[in-house]
């Protein structure tokens, strides 16, 4: 399925496929066969790197708080502290997780672009995982 409402989820600052981009956290974007476009500019293919770094779906209107829970999980899991190692073990043990885990490495886990398109519930219940 292809979603048709994005926004920016943090501000995207880069080359983008027909010029360089400044984008403000919180514009809308929409999406034109698999390209992300802004001002009928196309910025970047929805499943690229800066795709799933600074852009959400909002077909549902909550791409704000998708962008933020999708932030929040991914920050908690980079923290290096006492806990690191226990987070990560809950994420790889649960099946919630593992559907949306890139499945090309079996050692090394890579969010797949479900993950930030996810439903607001499964986000929700990741994040909680990962506290």
């Amino acid at each position: 399925m292809e979603h048709e409402r994005f926004i920016a989820c943090r501000r995207a600052r880069f080359d983008g496929i027909d010029g360089k981009v400044n984008i403000p956290y919180g514009t809308a974007l929409t999406c034109q066969d698999g390209f992300l476009m802004h001002k009928n500019l196309r910025v970047c293919a929805v499943g690229s790197q800066n795709g799933m770094d600074c852009f959400v779906q909002d077909d549902d209107g909550n791409g704000t708080l998708r962008g933020e829970l999708v932030g929040n999980i991914q920050r908690c899991l980079e923290r290096r502290d006492a806990d690191h190692q226990t987070r990560w073990n809950r994420v790889w043990a649960s099946a919630l997780c593992q559907k949306y885990r890139r499945p090309e490495s079996e050692d090394y886990w890579l969010w797949a672009r479900a993950f930030f398109d996810a439903p607001i519930f499964d986000l929700q219940a990741i994040a909680a995982l990962v506290q």
